[in-house]
């Protein structure tokens, strides 16, 4: 049976202070579980009201469906809950293709990002530190297991971008057409904020702009979905 210390440690992990201080974080369903048990992330607890995971027994918490509710962060539980520890981060390599995310607020997108990350074979995916946790509990139910292949590092976008001896392409309005670039192997792909963009301070490090046309006959769509311009431009530098 669950104590109420264990489900107020558990539910406090759904903010990210909580988070940072135990080095800890949720992950729900089966399949994401199993995809992260099967990754070199260290299991802390697991919460289950099945049998079917093969993990050492002083790892494993049986409970019922009623107090699976009490410390699930989703509307409809799914067998169980895991709690594992929070990775170190490791070096960014600048020598591949590098996403970069500046400001992006959305768990939604963030977790499909990382999943275009892991498709694409994009192993660095560096955020700004406004951008969203990527441990947020809804960006890791949307990445579906993909966290546990891309490496995500939170870092002051100035002083990386800078640092960085490569070409920076930043996603613009009214960037070169992407279709129409010369697109290398290697380089940083920056994307922004959904409502904003790219800021102008990360703009000035961009060394060449590119956008998506529009082929709309009126031309009135405001914008695409970050994830969205995300797939379509790495789809682009793997293409090429």
């Amino acid at each position: 049976m669950l104590s109420k210390n264990q489900i107020k440690f558990i539910t406090s992990l759904k903010q990210k202070k909580y988070r940072e201080q135990h080095k800890l974080f949720v992950a729900e369903g089966k399949k994401t579980i199993f995809e992260l048990l099967q990754s070199n992330l260290k299991l802390h607890q697991l919460f289950t009201t099945t049998l079917e995971f093969d993990v050492l027994d002083d790892l494993v918490t049986q409970i019922t469906d009623k107090e699976l509710k009490k410390i699930s962060f989703l509307k409809t539980p799914n067998t169980a809950l895991a709690v594992f520890e929070i990775p170190k981060e490791i070096p960014i390599d600048f020598t591949k293709l590098v996403v970069v995310l500046d400001d992006v607020r959305d768990p939604g997108n963030l977790g499909t990002i990382i999943r275009l990350c892991d498709w694409f074979g994009v192993k660095d995916l560096v955020c700004s530190h406004e951008t969203v946790d990527c441990y947020n509990p809804k960006v890791i139910q949307a990445t579906m297991g993909s966290i546990t292949r891309v490496n995500v590092s939170y870092t002051d976008l100035t002083q990386t971008l800078t640092k960085a001896n490569t070409e920076v392409f930043g996603a613009f309005m009214n960037g070169d057409n992407v279709y129409e670039s010369q697109l290398p192997n290697s380089g940083i792909l920056v994307l922004g904020n959904e409502a904003n963009g790219i800021s102008a301070t990360i703009e000035n490090l961009v060394t060449q702009r590119v956008s998506i046309p529009r082929f709309g006959e009126l031309q009135e769509t405001e914008s695409l979905n970050v994830a969205n311009a995300v797939a379509i431009l790495l789809s682009e530098f793997r293409r090429r």
